[in-house]
């Protein structure tokens, strides 16, 4: 059995703070406060031993109470947004310490008569389950969504959520109460084009969070195109078919408000077909910078320039094109440091026949893609990939890469006998020395699953310490997934709560010393497709070793460093810009099984 607990301890560790900025510091809408606070379950049992056994990806989805079916609006028209799926996201909108989730949901066509259907806001119950909240959270609102970007952009310490439209997108502030108001006329971040995916960052270091957004294609159902594969019947075309759109950068005035800066920060180009967007600091200067994934079109690398423009490296940094030298379908990205050179890699989601892209980053502003050397790129030639991420399913200390991939054709087989439209997808277990093995088949039936897979993020919702799974089908139901057993390997999760820095610390560089390793991460938002994956940081430490001793160093967006001795394996801890650590709390090992819940009649998701 699984017992749930959270063991509030007092502070435990000291910290250094060494100014390293000559900016004046932004202060906060509100200071901040105590933002670790858990309350303790009542299945508390610290004596119980750590799990044992095979790792296994078990499918909880019922019995957690996440009942939700995408609307792709799909009645026989074949129009292009139907294709592209749904995001999802952990966050934790109420600040209890405990993951919530959120599924972005579309809906039928103007021309169609059907129920309603909106997103879903899951409120984690702390036992195992969750509770649907979207409409007591105000969010049920009829939208054609797409994606989602969570953070807090008005540093009052409560994750406001951004959802990316075919049509205008919506900002919905998060009041505090338990409730979000739609600020989007106000905030003037509603962009009317077709956006994909978003993501929150303080591109000029003032401690306020700015937002990009990716645009797809110029389609609206009126210039909405024949395509054909057997030259009998309609079906969806490629975004050949359509003009691109040029990304969107907001910058944050920090009075609520926003301001369309695209045309002054050289990001203006209608030549885009972005479908995912990641955060990086490639270069290491301090300024975050931008990987955009096109589709068909080459990839962009927006190096920030520090002075509010940025430039594209793309092609000289060698990740436009594939080496063959054409652009890709590029879907899904993200970035992080998977070779232990304290430097972020990029993966990038390609089309069936493409295989993904593994980009491996020489320090001196050039990548190479190893995908065909590491055995990523073999094992996932006949793929067709969205969601990408890296993360340490095993704790093991070496990210892995997860994949959700499923055609954009539903009729796909009729000319490719050989390829199918739902695909199971694919976990890439990090072997070290940039090499992969495919690990799916050996971790659970509930993985090897074909769905027609888009969106997915990771996050620890049960507080056990290891990372769980959370992936969207196409016009199909959402799928939580628990991780069974990796936490029998050490971690330490760290929560970054800035003050002169954005509050969420987005951006922030994070360094943890064993004696043995370096390992190097970084707080951020969007990556995968259309998705966010919770913020909290986690360390693998592999095995438990008696006398281990830590060294955590945070380089912040301000400028500022902290460092935090001797910090202790298998804690979560909170750590403030300035102060260290202000929190932290016991990771507890085993949980209940959540009881079964019944399926909620008429739930307006499906």
């Amino acid at each position: 059995m699984r017992h749930r607990l959270i063991i509030c301890s007092a502070l435990l560790f000291s910290s250094l703070f060494v100014p390293a900025c000559s900016k004046s510091p932004t202060p906060l809408t509100a200071p901040p406060t105590e933002v670790a606070s858990q309350s303790p379950s009542p299945f508390a049992s610290p004596t119980l031993p750590r799990p044992s056994g095979p790792i296994e990806f078990t499918d909880v989805s019922a019995e957690a109470g996440i009942h939700f079916k995408h609307n792709s609006g799909a009645f026989g028209k074949k129009y292009l947004p139907e294709t592209l799926g749904n995001g999802c996201a952990f966050l934790d909108f109420d600040n209890d310490g405990w993951q919530d989730i959120l599924i972005v949901n579309s809906t039928a066509w103007p021309e169609r008569k059907t129920p309603k259907t909106f997103l879903a806001l899951y409120h984690n119950n702390q036992d195992g389950t969750f509770t649907d909240v979207t409409r007591q959270a105000g969010l049920a609102i009829e939208m054609y969504g797409i994606g989602v970007a969570a953070a807090d952009y008005d540093n009052d310490g409560n994750e406001d959520i951004y959802i990316t439209c075919v049509g205008p997108n919506h900002l919905f502030r998060n009041l505090g109460n338990g409730k979000f108001a739609d600020v989007t006329t106000r905030a003037g971040v509603g962009d009317p084009g077709f956006s994909t995916s978003a993501a929150w960052f303080d591109y000029d270091n003032d401690g306020k969070l700015d937002l990009f957004v990716a645009n797809y294609v110029d389609w609206s159902v009126e210039n909405d195109q024949l395509c054909s594969l057997d030259g009998k019947n309609k079906s969806y075309c490629t975004p050949q078919s359509y003009k691109g759109q040029s990304p969107t950068l907001y910058h944050n005035r920090g009075n609520g408000t926003f301001e369309n800066v695209t045309q002054r920060a050289g990001l203006n180009d209608p030549t885009c077909k972005s479908l995912g967007v990641a955060l990086l600091d490639y270069n290491g200067d301090g300024w975050l910078d931008l990987f955009v994934a096109n589709d068909t079109e080459p990839n962009k690398l927006y190096k920030n320039n520090g002075n509010g423009t940025f430039s594209d490296d793309a092609v000289t940094a060698g990740v436009a094109f594939s080496e063959a030298g054409t652009a890709r379908a590029g879907m899904g990205v993200d970035a992080g440091d998977y070779d232990g050179s304290g430097r972020p890699g990029i993966v990038v989601g390609n089309f069936t026949n493409e295989s993904m892209a593994l980009y491996s980053n020489d320090g001196s502003g050039l990548f190479t893609d190893e995908a065909a050397k590491s055995g990523i790129g073999k094992m996932s030639a006949q793929s067709l990939t969205f969601a990408v991420f890296f993360f340490d399913y095993d704790l093991d200390g070496l990210l892995d890469v997860f994949a959700a991939n499923g055609h954009v054709s539903d009729d796909i087989s009729v000319v490719q006998p050989n390829i199918k439209y739902a695909q199971p997808p694919h976990l890439f277990h990090n072997k070290g020395k940039k090499k992969f093995e495919e690990m799916t088949n050996r971790l659970g039936r509930a993985l090897q699953r074909a769905i027609v897979g888009r969106g997915a993020a990771y996050g620890d919702y049960d507080n056990d310490g290891d990372l769980d799974l959370l992936i969207t089908s196409n016009n199909g139901p959402a799928r939580l997934l628990r991780n069974e057993n990796a936490n029998q390997n050490d971690l330490l999760r760290i929560k970054t709560v800035g003050t002169r820095s954005n509050r969420d610390g987005i951006g922030a560089k994070i360094t943890l010393k064993t004696g043995k390793s370096n390992l190097s991460s970084m707080v951020k938002t969007g990556s995968s497709y259309c998705s966010q994956s919770e913020l909290p940081i986690v360390f693998g430490l592999g095995l438990p070793e008696e006398g281990r001793r830590l060294t955590l160093e945070i380089a912040w967006p301000s400028g500022a460093k902290d460092t935090i001795s001797d910090p202790k394996p298998n804690q979560s801890i909170t750590v403030q810009e300035g102060k260290g650590v202000i929190a932290t709390t016991a990771i507890v090992f085993a949980r209940p099984s959540p009881s079964p819940t019944p399926s909620p009649q008429g739930s307006p998701h499906q």
